[in-house]
C-alpha cells in the first residue's frame, strides 16, 4: 500500500512537471521564442499556448515596452579641445523578436555603448559654447546612428536625451566670470540708453515749455499792448467830450463869466497852498493883479470861442 501511494504521487509529479513545460501562458506586451530541439520553432504572443514537452522549450523573453536606457557619464572633447563630461538618457523598443534574440548577444549593452561613441563623435564636431545650444541637433544624430545601426538588431530608438554637459572646474569659472561680464554689459547698455532717452525727454519738456513760456509772454505782450491802446483811446475820447461839453458851456450864457469865477477860485486855492508849504510868503503888492489874470485867461477862452465861431460858419 505504501508502494503503491508513492507510485500514485511520482505519477502525479510527473504529469504536473509535463503539464508545468507544456502549458505556457504569455502576458501582455511580452513575447516568448520557442526552441525546438535547439533551433527556432516560433514565437508566442499574448495569451494560452501548448509546448511539446521535453522537446520544445522557450529560450528567450523579451518585453515589447518601450524601455529606458541609462547611458553613464563619459568624457568627450570639443572641437576646441576641452575636455567635458556627458551623461544620457536612451529610449528604444523591440519591434522584431527574433533578431533580437539571434541577432546580438546583449543589445542593451551594444545600445549603451554605441550611443557613447556616437555622442563623442558629435560633441567633437563643435565647440565648448555651441554644446549647450544644439543639444537638440546633437540627439537628433544620436537617435539617427543608433536607429541605423539597432536595425538588424530588431531594435527601434525613439529617442535619445542628454542629461548633463559638465565642463572642467577652470572652464566653468572662465564661463560665468563670461556670464557675469555679459550681463553687466547689457545692464550698462540699458542704463546708458535709458539715460539718453530721459535726456531726451527732459530736453523735449524743456523746449515745449519755452515755446509754452514765450508763447504766453507774446500772448500777455499783445493783450497788455491792446489794453493801453484801448486805455489811451478811451482816455482820448472822454477827453474829448470833456472838452467839448466846457466849449458848449462857455458858449451858453454866463459862460464866460463862471469860467473867469473857476479861474479865480483855482488861482487862490493854489495861492492859500502855497502859503501852506512855506514859511515866509510873497504877497503881490496889487491884488487887482489878480483880476488881471482872471481878464487875460477870459479873453483867452474868448478868442477861443470866436475861432470855433469862425470855423463853424465856414463849414456852412
Amino acid at each position: 500500500m505504501e508502494v503503491g501511494t508513492v507510485i500514485i504521487l511520482g505519477i502525479v509529479f510527473f504529469v504536473f512537471l509535463i503539464i508545468m513545460r507544456t502549458a505556457r501562458v504569455v502576458p501582455q506586451k511580452t513575447v516568448f521564442i520557442v526552441e525546438r530541439l535547439g533551433k527556432y520553432n516560433a514565437t508566442l504572443e499574448a495569451g494560452f499556448h501548448i509546448l511539446i514537452p521535453f522537446i520544445d522549450r522557450v529560450a528567450y523573453k523579451h518585453s515589447l515596452k518601450e524601455m529606458v536606457l541609462d547611458v553613464p557619464p563619459q568624457s568627450c572633447i570639443t572641437k576646441d579641445n576641452i575636455a567635458v563630461e556627458v551623461d544620457g538618457i536612451l529610449y528604444l523598443q523591440i519591434i522584431d523578436p527574433v533578431k533580437v534574440s539571434y541577432g546580438i548577444s546583449d543589445y542593451i549593452f551594444a545600445s549603451t555603448q554605441l550611443a557613447q561613441t556616437t555622442m563623442r563623435s558629435e560633441i567633437g564636431k563643435i565647440e565648448l559654447d555651441r554644446t549647450f545650444e544644439e543639444r537638440e541637433k546633437i540627439n537628433a544624430e544620436i537617435v539617427a546612428a543608433l536607429d541605423k545601426a539597432a536595425e538588424p538588431w530588431g531594435l527601434k530608438v525613439t529617442r535619445h536625451e542628454i542629461k548633463n554637459i559638465l565642463p572642467p572646474v577652470s572652464i566653468k569659472d572662465a564661463m560665468e566670470k563670461q556670464m557675469r561680464a555679459e550681463r553687466e554689459k547689457r545692464a550698462l547698455i540699458a542704463e546708458s540708453e535709458g539715460d539718453k532717452q530721459a535726456k531726451i525727454n527732459r530736453a523735449e519738456g524743456d523746449k515745449a515749455e519755452a515755446i509754452a513760456k514765450s508763447e504766453g509772454e507774446k500772448m500777455k505782450r499783445i493783450n497788455e499792448a491792446e489794453g493801453r491802446g484801448q486805455e489811451i483811446e478811451r482816455v482820448a475820447m472822454a477827453t474829448a467830450k470833456g472838452i467839448r461839453e466846457i466849449a458848449n458851456a462857455i458858449n451858453e450864457k454866463g459862460g464866460i463869466d463862471a469860467v473867469n469865477l473857476r479861474i479865480a477860485e483855482s488861482y487862490l486855492l493854489e495861492f492859500g497852498k502855497l502859503a501852506q508849504k512855506n514859511n515866509a510868503m510873497i504877497i503881490p503888492s496889487n491884488l487887482s493883479d489878480v483880476a488881471g489874470v482872471v481878464a487875460s485867461i477870459g479873453k483867452i477862452f474868448s478868442a477861443m470861442n470866436q475861432k470855433e465861431a469862425d470855423i463853424q460858419t465856414a463849414k456852412r
